[in-house]
């Protein structure tokens, strides 16, 4: 195998072995726990423009399965593990890791003590790094180098994963009318997989573009709104979460005839829209086994998670009430509005490999539809 490195911003330098594409990236270097699901950590689009390091030692051993990818394409700038298996064993397997990662054209890194990498972005924060690979980019690290580690920034992230959804998307609501209930997904980088939940519960989901204007949705009159997750910072998709705030006036106005349903980054640009502010987080949450628990029961769940920004509890309006808050450092992991029918979490009800703890969220969205359905 060809030499590899991973250079973090700081100037820390990881030697290893070449997997994936040859040639050299860019990216803000963060670390999942997740000890399976990791096809769907690779074609999430929220990990748009970041290095994924995967703390579990082993990975690839069940191979490339399509039918589990959360969009059409891997969205990650690069890709590090401890080890890599060449030899997966599953009977759904349709080829092994390091192909993919070829075809993809994601340049990856293996062999490097991932535990000391974690314990660093821990310690120092998620930092930029680049990875280098192929005998011909391996060259001494110089001032410059370093330069363009450092000056790495996510851009536009929401706008460049448009359209990725693995599942086909329906184009209109015409045929929906013998469909109970009818929803607006709006697509920030949609996993493919909250679809597929709101399906299971006989629902018409209708994915629109990121730049949806509120009016479009209500020309549509569907039953509620759903908004995704999705990449970068949500502070500044400044457009969207005016559209948003319109529907949600328009809600007050009109009795909370809409019910919405935010996750992840669909959930900080919802706190957004209603007033609340958003904070990057030192290092992220990023894994499958993240325990939140129900501010009113006392409950506590173990949840998947992938953000690195987090909604800043004292800044939610008087109106607002957080429903959950992570045990860990008791950030903010859900909030419901009093004055309309909506809510939204900061982890994945739809999480997929991970825990389905939190599933019947999608229940009680359902359950919003329909009362105020009965209402009308």
């Amino acid at each position: 195998m060809d030499t590899a490195f991973l250079i973090l911003a700081d100037g820390t330098v990881f030697e290893g072995h070449s997997i994936g594409a040859k040639g050299k990236t860019i990216g803000e270097t963060v670390f999942t726990t997740g000890m399976t699901g990791y096809l769907e950590t690779l074609t999430d689009p929220s990990y748009y423009g970041q290095i994924v390091t995967q703390t579990f030692p082993l990975i690839g051993n069940y191979g490339v399965i399509d039918q589990d990818f959360e969009s059409r394409k891997c969205w990650v700038k690069g890709y590090i593990v401890r080890e890599m298996c060449d030899k997966p064993s599953n009977f759904r397997c349709g080829g092994n890791l390091d192909e993919y990662l070829k075809k993809q054209g994601i340049v990856g890194i293996c062999g490097i003590d991932t535990r000391a990498l974690t314990k660093k972005l821990r310690d120092a924060g998620v930092m930029n790094g680049m990875i280098v690979s192929g005998e011909e980019f391996c060259s001494d690290i110089d001032p410059e180098t370093i330069k363009k580690i450092k000056a790495y920034k996510i851009e536009q992230a929401v706008e460049s994963v448009q359209g990725s959804s693995v599942l086909d998307a329906q184009s209109g609501m015409a045929d929906a009318t013998s469909c109970e209930r009818r929803v607006a997904l709006f697509d920030f980088g949609a996993k493919a997989n909250i679809q597929r939940e709101l399906e299971k519960r006989g629902c018409k989901v209708t994915v629109v573009p990121c730049d949806t204007k509120a009016e479009k949705i209500l020309e549509m009159q569907v039953d509620g709104v759903m908004l995704s997750n999705g990449p970068g910072d949500p502070a500044e998709n400044t457009s969207i979460i005016n559209e948003i705030n319109k529907l949600c006036e328009w809600n007050k106005t009109n009795g909370g005839q809409l019910p919405i349903f935010g996750i992840c980054l669909g959930h900080q640009m919802l706190s957004l829209a209603r007033g609340a502010k958003t904070t990057k987080l030192k290092y992220g949450h990023r894994g499958g086994n993240h325990p939140v628990k129900d501010v009113e029961s006392g409950r506590v769940y173990i949840t998947s998670q992938n953000h690195g920004y987090a909604v800043e509890t004292d800044s939610l309006p008087d109106f607002a009430r957080q429903t959950f808050y992570n045990v860990n450092d008791g950030t903010c992991e859900g909030v419901e509005y009093k004055d309309i029918p909506a809510f939204s979490v900061q982890f994945h009800p739809e999480a997929c490999g991970g825990p389905h703890d939190t599933n019947f969220l999608f229940d009680r969205f359902v359950k919003m539809m329909e009362k105020e359905n009965a209402s009308k």
